[in-house]
């Protein structure tokens, strides 16, 4: 199976919910016209990231998020897979929540939600007073193949990339928001740590990543953007420019992913001696 990607790179507005969605729908609209089959927001797309104590105030429910994106986008001429980053409300605990969503010409439908499982609380972060973590990973099977879930710190912890690949994984999505630092070159360090690990994750498991950056200023806070696409040997085969609202496209061949996985089988002798490891880490 083969298909094309887009990673949309745009500034949302803080705290504006429908003005975010309404952008978030015509860049949907957009990438369909491009010939997209998926499109993929960054974390916190719908409000923008550093929103503390009015977390509450711009959070939705999944359903909430369906329904009003549906209403902005009107009818599609063919099915869409979105993925979204939001705060979401479910039944009264906040989440920093990514969505995977189906949109059809018949509506929007909710096929995954994944909640962050690795809350930064150092430096200028400070999720945990806000939003509560995860329990568990979202692996799942979709029209494109099987996809997951991770959201920003949480590839920086290798454990739940590789659990995504044990679980099996072929697309990785992350959507993150990280403000930039590290200037020594033309890329930010942190953006640079970002490609080290994806590039890693992909060649170490045979699988895509794909990297949706929040675009913009917030507080003074910059985010730059520079989202990008790793294909399954590991090499980066798109990257969105920096500092400036952009569709970023690119071809996942899930086919590369068997003959990755045929030619360098360490997902096999991990799955294989996954159980020992399992022990190892429970003697701890």
């Amino acid at each position: 199976m083969r298909y094309q990607v887009a990673v949309a790179q745009f500034a949302p507005k803080k705290a504006e919910l429908e003005a975010n969605l309404a952008r978030i729908a015509e860049i949907v609209l957009q990438a369909e016209k491009e010939g997209a089959e998926l499109v993929v927001f960054a974390e916190a797309a719908t409000s923008g990231y550093f929103l503390e104590g009015g977390v509450l105030e711009c959070s939705l429910s999944s359903q909430d998020l369906a329904s009003r994106l549906h209403q902005h986008l009107g009818p599609l001429m063919r099915p869409m897979d979105i993925v979204v980053g939001f705060y979401e409300n479910d039944q009264g605990t906040l989440y920093n929540s990514a969505a995977y969503l189906e949109a059809s010409p018949n509506g929007v439908k909710v096929i995954q939600i994944y909640h962050k499982f690795f809350l930064p609380t150092y430096g200028v972060f400070d999720e945990e007073r806000f939003v509560s973590s995860g329990t568990d990973l979202a692996v799942f099977d979709t029209r494109l193949g099987r996809v997951a879930l991770l959201i920003c710190e949480d590839i920086w912890h290798s454990v739940l990339p590789t659990i995504c690949a044990i679980r099996g994984a072929q697309v990785l999505i992350v959507p993150s928001a990280t403000p930039s630092r590290g200037f020594a070159s033309e890329t930010p360090g942190n953006i640079e740590r970002y490609e080290r690990l994806l590039k890693g994750i992909a060649e170490e498991h045979s699988l895509y990543c794909v990297h949706a950056a929040l675009n913009g200023f917030e507080g003074g806070k910059g985010f730059v953007g520079m989202g990008s696409v790793v294909n399954s040997q590991g090499e980066m085969i798109a990257r969105s420019p920096m500092m400036e609202d952009h569709l970023l496209l690119a071809t996942i061949d899930l086919n590369t992913v068997a003959v990755s996985r045929s030619n360098s089988p360490l997902l096999t002798d991990l799955q294989q001696r996954w159980k020992s490891i399992v022990h190892l880490a429970d003697q701890s």
